[in-house]
């Protein structure tokens, strides 16, 4: 029919509008995020790109969900404001004739929601925590990135370069400042790289620079030039991702069923059932008179979707924490929002009816 083609072009032309602006949000405060801490140290600059694509991925579902839901109710909201609304009501239609549309254009939707969240979003996750424990194994120097300070993981060295050589393989400008048996050894050095025994052992090897080794407040300070001064590089022991029940693939989920393990089940199952409900609690909420405010709806809308986000995490919690069977809290919820539906829908047709009498 006509006004479900128009109900879904617009439904699709809204969505791609505040997913745009969403993901634009979502990566312009996790890029900021992670500057920060590449900047202090806690990040390698070059791990940058690839967290912000992980944690895009694990943010996915929820966006997607609030994406829907935002797309429905502007759209009814607009069509409201301009009267177009009375129009279809004077030909006929009733508010539940947009069930279909909606449904039509929030299908496709869900389930995408669904496979990021049940699959793509935990392999995000896991990756991302992966990476983050392969950059903070690797050893100090390996750390050190051109124009900035990096503290040793045993908190007794720092290392400084001012920049790489064109190979790569040598770096310019080398300052190490240590501390052994309670004196202060600061070392410079023209130019530096690294070598490797042939036990595995790792030095860095600073060439042309000089040494000032002295107790701090004590003016005994000793000064040595060398031609080659070799630093012992300590490599960290390699420690193990610690496994997390957001980490875990759906099957693990189900072959492990600990308090926990269903608490992070139902947060996967909620959130496509959550934006299917959504989709359609937005058909009663987008009521808007033209002759009122216009942001009434909004801010009801805003509540809704807020409250209802929080109730399923709280059941997360009771979940893991096993104050909840999991057979209850997986549906409860969702439950609860759809009587809520039911009597939105029931009080507005109520409300149309009336008016439909007195004219």
């Amino acid at each position: 029919m006509i006004y479900q083609r128009a109900a879904l072009r617009e439904f699709a032309n809204t969505a791609v509008a505040v997913f745009v602006a969403l993901f634009a949000i979502l990566l312009t405060t996790q890029l900021i995020r992670l500057l920060g801490q590449a900047a202090g140290g806690k990040l390698a600059s070059e791990a940058v790109v690839a967290l912000l694509g992980f944690g895009a991925l694990n943010y996915l579902p929820v966006l997607l969900s609030l994406t829907l839901f935002i797309a429905v109710l502007m759209t009814l909201s607009r069509s409201y404001r301009d009267s177009e609304m009375i129009v279809w009501f004077s030909c006929g239609l009733p508010l539940t004739a947009w069930l279909r549309p909606v449904f039509m254009f929030a299908l496709p939707m869900v389930l995408t929601i669904c496979l990021l969240s049940l699959f793509l979003s935990p392999w995000a996750l896991s990756k991302s925590v992966e990476y983050r424990q392969k950059m903070e194994n690797r050893d100090d120097v390996s750390q050190v990135s051109p124009g900035s300070f990096r503290e040793s993981a045993a908190a007794d060295r720092v290392f400084f370069v001012e920049q790489v050589a064109g190979d790569e393989a040598r770096v310019k400008n080398v300052f190490v400042s240590s501390v052994q048996h309670g004196h202060l050894g600061v070392m410079a050095a023209a130019q530096g790289h690294q070598q490797t025994m042939p036990n595995g052992d790792r030095f860095l090897v600073l060439e042309n620079g000089r040494r000032y080794e002295g107790t701090p407040g004590q003016a005994d300070y000793r000064v040595m030039e060398f031609e080659r001064y070799a630093v012992r590089v300590e490599i960290p022991e390699t420690q193990s991702v610690a496994e997390t029940p957001k980490g875990l693939t759906l099957i693990e989920l189900l072959q492990k069923p600990t308090p926990p393990n269903l608490g992070e089940l139902l947060w996967r199952l909620g959130i496509p059932l959550a934006a299917l409900n959504l989709a359609f609690l937005a058909i009663p909420l987008s009521f808007v008179n033209p002759r009122a405010g216009r942001t009434n709806n909004l801010i009801l809308a805003l509540l809704a979707y807020m409250t209802y986000s929080n109730l399923i995490s709280v059941s997360q919690a009771w979940v893991a924490q096993g104050r909840m069977n999991f057979d209850l809290g997986v549906w409860l919820v969702h439950v609860v929002m759809f009587v809520m539906l039911l009597l939105l829908f029931s009080r507005r047709l109520m409300v149309f009816s009336w008016v439909r009498l007195w004219r």
